[in-house]
């Protein structure tokens, strides 16, 4: 571990934010959680304002910071596109001047010969333009996160809890590689002030490649509920992202977001980042028995 200064964590209230602060915390480093409320933070770390859409706030958040991760996306916005680029010019550029040595980068994975959707090509360009100014980024790339809160499990779980039969676009024949939050958690602290890991593109994700279909058929017969799924080949990105919001708790425009992503495959293809970080992940039924047992722990 480095002393140099504090590690920054930008959406450090968020799904993977509050659980990575907790494991550098644990690990020993001086965290500074990134939040809008600071006041309402009860999170591991050192709770700063800082807002990566009110430029001005983010100079005094970086001070003196010798690495940050930035876990920021406009998902829930029609205009998220710019609002990221925006968003990861601005951090990108403080995070420079304020003389930061690393930005870790939680991205989407999905191939570059495949026409990615509208909100995978913002992942790809906030990679470029966090480190436009300079600053080694360190990329890791993931699928569905499996873990309470996540929106991508939030959905596969609720549909699955609500509906004993459903009928499904075309996208649930998609393949994706899902992992483990713990171990996307494991993932970026292993990757923070590792040499080999500056400047680099990482792909992650748990052992198992499954079509979606099987997820929710793998969460069905974990939690033993019955699930007959129909697929239906002309349920249209919009119609199935209104079905999406009328059983689960996904907006429409997230749900539109995440749809239009469901139609690109997303697999690992280097593993590289096995040799920087070696450990085992967790299996796709141990991650959502784990999701589920979080869930039903939380409050209310």
């Amino acid at each position: 571990m480095t002393d140099s200064g504090p590690v920054l964590v930008a959406g450090a209230s968020g799904f993977v934010g509050r659980r990575l602060c907790t494991a550098l915390a644990e690990a020993g480093h001086d965290v500074r959680a990134m939040t809008r409320r600071p006041d309402g933070y009860a999170g591991a770390g050192t709770a700063v304002f800082g807002d990566v859409n009110d430029t001005g706030s983010l100079a005094g958040a970086l001070a003196g910071c010798r690495a940050a991760y930035y876990l920021v996306h406009s998902l829930a916005s029609k205009d998220f596109e710019r609002l990221d680029r925006d968003a990861a010019t601005a951090f990108g550029r403080a995070a420079a001047d304020a003389g930061v040595q690393q930005i870790i980068y939680l991205g989407g994975l999905g191939s570059e010969t495949d026409q990615l959707s509208s909100h995978l090509r913002s992942r790809r360009e906030v990679e470029t333009l966090l480190g436009e100014t300079g600053v080694p980024v360190t990329v890791l790339r993931a699928g569905i996160i499996v873990g309470s809160g996540g929106i991508s499990w939030e959905m596969t779980r609720q549909l699955v809890d609500h509906l004993p039969a459903m009928v499904t676009p075309r996208w649930v024949r998609t393949r994706t590689q899902p992992i483990a939050v713990a171990d996307v958690v494991r993932y970026l602290v292993g990757v923070l002030d590792e040499p080999e890991a500056k400047n680099r593109v990482f792909e992650i994700g748990g052992p198992e490649v499954l079509q979606y279909v099987s997820m929710m058929r793998r969460v069905a017969a974990i939690t033993q509920r019955p699930l007959l799924i129909v697929p239906v080949p002309l349920l249209t990105p919009g119609l199935s992202s209104r079905w999406l919001a009328l059983v689960t708790t996904v907006d429409t425009q997230t749900g539109r977001s995440l749809v239009d992503s469901m139609a690109n495959e997303v697999v690992v293809h280097d593993d590289s980042i096995r040799r920087v970080v070696p450990f085992e992940p967790m299996g796709y039924d141990d991650a959502v028995r784990t999701a589920l047992a979080e869930h039903d722990q939380a409050p209310g």
